[in-house]
């Protein structure tokens, strides 16, 4: 049986009801799974009307009323936003709202097991907390719904993967949370993202958090305090754990296929790689001709994925937006839910 795929489009006044719309006149998707959207008929009608997409739209009341027959977009309607109720390209309480409702819905669905896994569309965090919702991103509401203490931010883009220690905080917050049982949380959340995929028997490759993985503590000491015996840990459990590795130098070898992992110690350390990889842009224009990368968070009881990029508001409304990322974010979501279910696409 094919799996039901939940999709939040993300704020209305940014660019995911139109890379949803994008990735779902992929008629190979409908082969492999049943998509559910799960937001506003409003802004799904204007984001059609806008692009010329052939696509129609097709409410239903219950997850379980979804057909998947491609050239129709099974929606479950919230019914929060009419027409003048979001502006394009604008942070908007009312926009935040709707946004967050959607993930809230979405989650609810997938707890219940109404639904295999959830797709997410970009947010955007002002608006969130405009609308009195004080989470720092995606990551941090589906941890507090599905009552997650152990998670982790994994991205992906071709054969490298990065998960990270640290995310949303500041920098000064990161390395102070560098310590050996987070480290071993993540080692073992990247284990288990391994596993996941159908890749149990991968090597993870773990970064160092200062210039030369210290010197040997010339350069600070989080190596020898926190990430190496983590890792000895880790090694002495069975794990195929290597590092840890200069920051300047693991990427590169990720990418040789030296580590089918890497665990990075703070967002910009494991995002800046990853996007130089993935993401592309055409320098006469401004707008990017590859936006490959997925997002999902790793140890939550459900499969969550979600493109890789933000609400792009320079861009929203004009048809101008890349589906890329929304069309790997939903491959991946079906590969994870079959590997669940023991079946293969």
């Amino acid at each position: 049986m094919k799996p039901v795929i939940a999709i939040t489009p993300g704020d209305p006044s940014g660019i995911g009801a139109e890379v949803t719309l994008k990735a779902l006149a992929q008629e190979t998707f409908y082969d492999q799974c049943i998509p559910l959207v799960v937001g506003d008929g409003a802004v799904l009608r204007d984001a059609i009307s806008f692009t010329g997409s052939p696509l129609r739209l097709r409410p239903v009341s219950e997850p379980e009323e979804a057909r998947g027959r491609f050239g129709t977009v099974d929606l479950l309607d919230q019914r929060l936003l009419s027409a003048g109720d979001w502006t394009y390209g604008r942070v908007g309480r009312a926009s935040g709202e709707a946004a967050f409702q959607y993930i809230v819905r979405a989650i609810g669905l997938a707890n219940a097991r109404r639904v295999d896994a959830v797709v997410t569309g970009p947010i955007n965090k002002e608006a969130i907390h405009l609308a009195g919702h004080p989470f720092s991103g995606h990551t941090e509401i589906f941890a507090h719904y599905t009552h997650t203490t152990d998670y982790a931010m994994l991205l992906i883009s071709g054969n490298l993967r990065v998960i990270h220690c640290t995310t949303h905080v500041s920098m000064r917050q990161a390395c102070d949370m560098i310590t050996e049982k987070r480290v071993g949380v993540t080692i073992r959340l990247a284990q288990r993202a391994m596993e996941a995929m159908g890749m149990p028997g991968g090597t993870i490759g773990v970064a160092g958090l200062n210039a030369h993985c210290s010197e040997n503590g010339l350069f600070g000491t989080e190596e020898a305090d926190a990430i190496i015996p983590a890792i000895e840990r880790a090694r002495a459990e069975g794990l195929r754990v290597e590092g840890p590795v200069p920051p300047d130098t693991v990427f590169v070898k990720a990418l040789a296929g030296q580590y089918d992992i890497v665990v990075a110690m703070y967002h910009d350390q494991g995002h800046i790689p990853l996007k130089l990889h993935g993401f592309r842009m055409d320098p006469a224009t401004g707008l990017f001709s590859s936006v490959s990368g997925v997002n999902t968070t790793i140890g939550l009881p459900i499969i969550r994925t979600s493109v890789d990029h933000g609400t792009a508001f320079d861009r929203a409304g004009r048809n101008v937006s890349n589906a890329e990322s929304m069309e790997e974010a939903l491959a991946l979501a079906v590969r994870m839910a079959l590997h669940r279910e023991g079946t293969t696409a």
